[in-house]
């Protein structure tokens, strides 16, 4: 599988999400995409006890621990390469988590529209 070129939303080079937990389609850290990536995993986004709990209600259940899969579960703070569709649903439910936009790659703008992301971000540190 070929990855797609690392770019971010913002046009330039896309950065880490998450190392712990570790994240990504191919679980390098980035939200790196493919072809193979059905899900769209491109939206680096923060976890908040709210977006969890809507994401377990819809039938994704991030917070619960799968020691099979070596995924430790996550929670509030954690960040986590979202599928787009998924960071958009929550967006029009009302409960969408921050986004890291130096690390959302330039893919997710395929269903999410940009000022959606933007309205989403997280603060400037």
């Amino acid at each position: 599988m070929e990855k797609d070129p690392e770019i971010n939303v913002l046009g330039s080079a896309l950065e880490p999400c998450s190392t712990d937990p570790l994240t990504g389609f191919f679980r390098d850290g980035h939200c790196n995409t493919c072809a193979a990536d059905q899900g769209s995993h491109t939206v680096c986004a923060v976890m908040t006890a709210e977006f969890l709990a809507f994401s377990k209600y819809v039938g994704n259940d991030l917070s619960t621990p799968r020691p099979e899969f070596r995924f430790p579960g996550l929670k509030p703070g954690d960040r986590w390469c979202l599928c787009a569709g998924r960071f958009l649903q929550a967006h029009d439910e009302g409960c969408a988590p921050r986004v890291h936009l130096e690390a959302t790659h330039e893919r997710a703008l395929e269903i999410v529209p940009l000022d959606i992301l933007r309205r989403n971000a997280e603060p400037a540190s």
